[in-house]
């Protein structure tokens, strides 16, 4: 990314005193922060690393071997994008992260994968929370939902047996060209 500091800058202190030379400018610089969305979303990965919070892999792992376990089954780079991604915002927001990585995800990924993410969460609290004295099936609000299937398959299948600290997933700098491709991407 450029050195922001240097540029050239709009002159409105509002929003109402703008001008389209204004909005001309900015708009020439937004290439710079859209190009460097792929390496935030590597820096938010690295986030994950190390930080175990009591699971048997640290938080990167379970997001690589989520990954891996979609990529063997032979999902579509689509869907391994947000296999990776999933729990991306765990550190920043634990008690909505779903919402997070769905966010980050919105404009490049059809409405089924976006539904899985947004709402893995929930599907994922099938497995556990009925030991926390929550209700395990209260993903059923959602029973009928033509995603449903669809996001119960991803926690089943990938999201809920990717603790296994014994599993041999990709690296993340296996998925680093992937990232790199499907962010910059026009959404």
């Amino acid at each position: 990314m450029t050195d922001s500091i240097t540029q050239p800058r709009a002159n409105f202190t509002s929003f109402q005193e703008s001008t389209r030379e204004d909005w001309e400018l900015i708009m020439s610089q937004r290439g710079a922060l859209t190009d460097s969305l792929p390496a935030r979303v590597l820096q938010q990965l690295e986030l994950l690393r190390n930080d175990y919070g009591g699971f048997p892999v640290d938080r990167l792992e379970h997001s690589v071997q989520t990954a891996t376990r979609a990529e063997r089954d032979g999902r579509d780079d689509e869907y391994i994008v947000c296999a990776l991604i999933h729990d991306v915002g765990d550190i920043l927001t634990p008690h909505n992260h779903p919402d997070l990585a769905a966010a980050i995800l919105k404009p490049f990924v059809s409405e089924a994968n976006h539904w899985m993410v947004q709402h893995h969460g929930i599907f994922q609290g099938y497995y556990f929370w009925h030991y926390l004295g929550g209700d395990r099936n209260a993903r059923d609000e959602f029973d009928g939902h033509e995603h449903y299937d669809y996001c119960e398959e991803f926690c089943s299948l990938y999201d809920a047996p990717a603790f296994d600290p014994s599993y041999k997933s990709n690296p993340l700098d296996h998925y680093v060209p992937l990232l790199e491709d499907f962010f910059t991407a026009n959404p």
